[in-house]
């Protein structure tokens, strides 16, 4: 899924099911049939707060939890994960499925765009090979893998012509992959695989940057933007399935400030704080505990450190390891997050876990200045340099920094300087390598633990970063794509997560929770098992 600014098919494990106790789960996966709701006098509309302004609103650049719950108002995929927490046919009303897993064929509905042109199987090829092409940048293009000739044309070795997606007519879309993928119809559902209007892209270069020339498919629409200030979504009337959206509206204020979004929400000025678009302050949450106001979810997702392996002192795998056990998960936990997170002992959340049990002890010091000690004498230094802990604009954030800051100066006596940036600016410098240690986190993008693990696959090309690459980790995961036996695939998975936490490019720190407060009077947000919001069916009574 993505990065989260705060925190982004079957498979072999089954995810908890859709959380849709927010409202009614009563048409858990149906799609295309009203529910009678109470009439409520005036326009419904719901308030929230992004904690910061999404970097963008195209589906093929997006890559973080603010863009991506926005691409999911704004747009519609073939398929979209349902109340359920499963895939049903979107803008695909049919889908056939080859006997050997290779080929889909998706026969798409009537549907519209915001601007009231047609949605064809065309848009959805231009989409995916325009985010494949190298030009575009996309740091999610490696998503598309899946593809036939995808990974090849992304790299330059194929065309664009060779990859295996095909419209053979405006309501036909054929997809041909390279291995059989069972998780691919949640593919689908993820706003990478989204279609974009070709007409609209190629005629205005920053069609997706401002409220009057962004066009989706979606639910709903961009009404305003106000960069930094305000964005406002309205009911697309244009979309196929508008007879279940019941919202009018989603007025969305970006405020950073935790304690002010929070008071907000008392004062009656918002109908929700916190997850998953910001994060309720830390200090403010024993007492909306006990209060019994804040509601809690267990999400597929790791919360993390990475490394810059090319940039000493942690290009050595030992010093890596070092600062690695020496964080003491529990106590940051228990005294900073406060919000029933699990610590993360390996990068594979228990919702989908392909290992026995935890790949180290939390809070091993001792062996934390042994393997430090020995990762020194390897790269010839007697005393470690300051090195510098960059983290995106959060009290969250700042205060895990800084218990970790502590934690690393006593365990290992580091000096550690922290270093706060303004979340697109730190997504700049995390993809050019611009950290040494860099917060982060990964929420899954589909039920299956490969999502974790393909992170890092590749030095180059995706949202890695770390620029660790290991030709037996990509062997491992690329013969678990073609395993059919459940059983042997999780065990090849199992002996690719053992070999990053020995090599530890990155170090997990917690699993994720979403905690968050609400109005009573909202109701359906469904909030998925991989940390995802969907305002389709939201409703205000």
């Amino acid at each position: 899924m993505k990065k989260s600014v705060f925190a982004a098919m079957s498979s072999i494990l089954v995810l908890s099911a859709a959380l849709a106790g927010c409202g009614g789960g009563e048409q858990a996966g149906k799609q295309g049939n009203s529910a009678e709701s109470e009439q409520t006098s005036g326009p419904k509309i719901l308030r929230m707060n992004m904690k910061t302004e999404p970097p963008t609103a195209d589906p093929g650049l997006a890559e973080d939890s603010i863009s991506g719950a926005i691409m999911r108002a704004t747009f519609d995929g073939l398929t979209r994960i349902g109340e359920d927490g499963k895939p049903h046919e979107s803008v695909a009303e049919k889908i056939e499925v080859s006997e050997d897993g290779l080929t889909y064929t998706f026969h798409l509905r009537d549907s519209k765009w915001s601007n009231g042109d047609p949605v064809t199987a065309k848009d959805f090829e231009f989409a995916w090979k325009r985010v494949l092409d190298p030009k575009l940048g996309s740091t999610y293009a490696y998503q598309l893998y899946y593809l036939k000739n995808a990974e090849e044309y992304n790299l330059g070795k194929a065309k664009a012509e060779d990859v295996g997606v095909k419209a053979t007519d405006d309501k036909t879309l054929v997809v041909t992959l390279k291995n059989p993928t069972p998780f691919f119809l949640e593919l689908t559902a993820f706003y990478t695989y989204f279609p974009v209007n070709q007409k609209v892209v190629e005629s205005t270069q920053n069609w997706a940057g401002d409220a009057k020339t962004h066009v989706g498919n979606g639910p709903f629409k961009i009404e305003t933007w106000e960069h930094k200030s305000k964005l406002v979504l309205v009911k697309n009337e244009n979309y196929w399935d508008k007879d279940v959206v019941k919202l009018d509206k989603i007025d969305f204020s970006m405020v950073e400030d935790e304690n002010t979004e929070l008071s907000m929400f008392d004062n009656g000025d918002l109908d929700w704080a916190g997850a998953p678009i910001s994060a309720l302050p830390t200090d403010a949450i024993p007492a909306l505990k006990e209060a019994g106001k804040m509601q809690t979810r267990a999400i597929a997702g790791t919360y993390l450190y990475k490394f810059n392996t090319e940039q000493p002192p942690f290009n050595n795998a030992k010093i890596r390891k070092a600062f690695a056990y020496a964080i003491d998960r529990k106590t940051i936990i228990d005294n900073v997050t406060q919000a029933n997170q699990e610590p993360a002992m390996g990068l594979v959340p228990p919702t989908m876990a392909v290992a026995t049990g935890p790949y180290f002890k939390d809070g091993d010091v001792e062996t934390a200045k042994k393997l430090l000690e020995e990762g020194m004498k390897e790269e010839g230094i007697t005393k470690l340099p300051t090195v510098t802990l960059s983290y995106n604009t959060s009290e969250a954030h700042k205060k895990i920094a800084e218990a970790i800051q502590d934690q690393w100066k006593k365990a290992l006596g580091v000096e550690v300087k922290l270093e706060n940036k303004e979340w697109k600016v730190f997504l700049d410098d995390l993809h050019q390598g611009k950290f040494q240690i860099a917060r982060s986190s990964w929420t899954g993008d589909y039920n299956d633990p490969y999502t974790f693990l393909d992170l890092f696959r590749l030095k180059k090309g995706s949202n890695n970063d770390t620029n660790w690459e290991n030709p037996k980790y990509q062997q491992l995961l690329n013969q678990s794509l073609v395993e059919k036996d459940p059983e042997k695939r999780k065990q090849i998975l199992a002996e690719a997560e053992a070999l990053f936490m020995d090599e530890m490019p990155a170090a997990p720190i917690y699993f994720y929770t979403h905690s968050y407060v609400k109005s009573d009077k909202v109701q359906g947000v469904v909030l998925d098992g991989l940390g995802f919001v969907d305002w389709k069916w939201a409703d205000i009574k």
